[in-house]
């Protein structure tokens, strides 16, 4: 089999190219970076997922002319713009901490990507002007005005994230440049960023993750309602509809996942080994389910699946996969890192699969919700762990490409900044992120507790204005509804 990381050293001839940087903390800078990705990654599924769902409940309080959608999308836009404010502030500290953590792969490949971040600023511009009209506009605009204004706050969620993607699905597999001398030239930013195999897969993988994650979690919150007794049409709804959203996106995300894994096997064979802790090149190579890699290059306590491997990546239970001895000790990444986080986004995956036909089967051969208490504290769980599952989905992409920052073109130890100070810059960084944590479910809490409109609150169950509700602490409140 050709080993698609030398085809690549020959395509860019990168020894000694870069100057490795002398610095003590690497490891801490990429820890660093990998919190504010970890921080922001979860936002940005609401920013591409939510607007469309928002979106899709005040189209249907139009159409139908039923208040509770309205209600619902009204409440929803507060959220919305809770969450793209919190946004702001890690895509801003990410933004910051590209340049200051990573002088050479900016310095270097600015000409290649800044097409993409610039177009990506835009976006984000084009976003906030919009989703302050739409969310401040409900009562100034006109029912149709105000749904149309919402429409580039979808779009722009969704631009946003493609440039930003684009970028990293160049840096697992480089092209549009040539590197002479250590100098970066002939550069094709279209064709590098747009034109990449790895775009595509990456993005589709991203976007469904989106709907997975933002409708399980949101679905979640009105589980737990729903567990209380509280089952009228508004609560229903606002429970059901990002349900079966994230019920039809968790099962496609099985064949993009597989199309994203065949992609890893042909251009970073050295990933895809790492996901399997493969250490020779194997004819038939078998799939190996949980168990610890050794620094005998050996799995133990793993479970092994003859020749499935092989087939997954290549669908041919005969295809040859590469090893980790194709390359260098110093050439691969950290393989139970990678194994660990791989194996935990395809478990938690395949439960949200097993859940999501739960209830699509439910309501297809029965016409109902599924009346099982177990059921509803599924959802409630299959947020935070669709969650953990997108975080390490991340991890698998990033870690798995290590020691490169751009595959086979430039190491990270080239990238990393030499400056001073990186472990007090993480310890502040961790303090920001604890406050923005600590604020933003301060916010959310409060809007959970804003009453519902009178006219609805009077068609729910222990919602009428006579009624005490029951708030998310349990105890009774006199004529106020604390709710989501």
């Amino acid at each position: 089999m050709i080993d698609l990381l030398a085809a690549a050293t020959q395509v860019f001839p990168v020894s000694d190219a870069f100057p490795t940087v002398d610095q003590d903390y690497l490891l801490q800078a990429r820890q660093m970076q990998a919190l504010s990705f970890a921080m922001h990654i979860p936002l940005v599924c609401f920013g591409v997922a939510f607007p469309a769902m928002v979106i899709f409940m005040e189209w249907l309080g139009m159409r139908t002319g039923k208040a509770h959608y309205t209600a619902i999308a009204r409440r929803w836009s507060k959220v919305m713009i809770t969450l793209f404010a919190a946004g702001v502030v890690t895509g801003t500290l990410l933004s910051f901490e590209l340049g200051i953590l990573w002088p050479g792969f900016m310095s270097a490949f600015s000409d290649v990507f800044g097409l993409a971040f610039g177009l990506e600023g835009f976006s984000f511009f084009i976003e906030a002007i919009f989703i302050a009209i739409y969310v401040y506009g409900w009562d100034k605009l006109s029912p149709v005005k105000h749904m149309l204004t919402g429409i580039p706050v979808m779009v722009t969620g969704l631009t946003g994230s493609f440039f930003v993607i684009s970028v990293n699905a160049w840096m697992n597999n480089p092209s549009g440049f040539d590197v002479v001398n250590g100098e970066v030239t002939n550069v094709q930013p279209w064709a590098a960023l747009f034109g990449n195999g790895h775009l595509w897969p990456q993005l589709t993988h991203m976007y469904l993750a989106a709907f997975i994650v933002v409708g399980f979690l949101v679905a979640g919150v009105y589980s737990v309602a729903w567990l209380k007794g509280r089952r009228g049409a508004y609560f229903r709804t606002a429970m059901v509809i990002p349900l079966a959203i994230a019920c039809l996106a968790a099962p496609t995300q099985i064949l993009i996942g597989d199309w994203s894994a065949r992609t890893v096997a042909e251009d970073q064979p050295i990933k895809l080994a790492s996901f399997e802790g493969l250490y020779e090149t194997t004819r038939g190579a078998p799939e190996t389910i949980l168990g610890w890699y050794t620094e005998e290059n050996t799995i133990i306590f793993g479970i092994e699946i003859p020749k499935m491997l092989s087939l997954l990546a290549y669908h041919d239970p005969n295809a040859t996969v590469q090893g980790l001895e194709t390359v260098p000790p110093e050439d691969r990444p950290p393989v139970n890192v990678v194994r660990i986080s791989f194996q935990t986004m395809v478990g938690i995956g395949t439960m949200l699969v097993a859940l999501a036909a739960w209830f699509l089967f439910v309501w297809w051969r029965k016409k109902r919700l599924p009346e099982s208490k177990w059921f509803y504290r599924a959802v409630i769980a299959a947020g935070p762990a669709a969650v953990v599952a997108l975080i390490a989905g991340w991890v698998t992409t990033e870690v798995g490409r290590q020691p490169w920052v751009v595959y086979g073109v430039m190491r990270t130890e080239e990238a990393v900044s030499g400056a001073d100070g990186i472990v007090f810059g993480y310890a502040a960084l961790a303090l920001v992120y604890g406050a923005l944590i600590v604020a933003t479910l301060w916010v959310l809490r409060k809007l959970a507790r804003t009453p519902l409109p009178p006219e609805i609150a009077a068609l729910e169950p222990g919602f009428g204005a006579d009624a005490g509700a029951v708030s998310g602490d349990g105890s009774k409140e006199g004529g106020r509804s604390g709710t989501v």
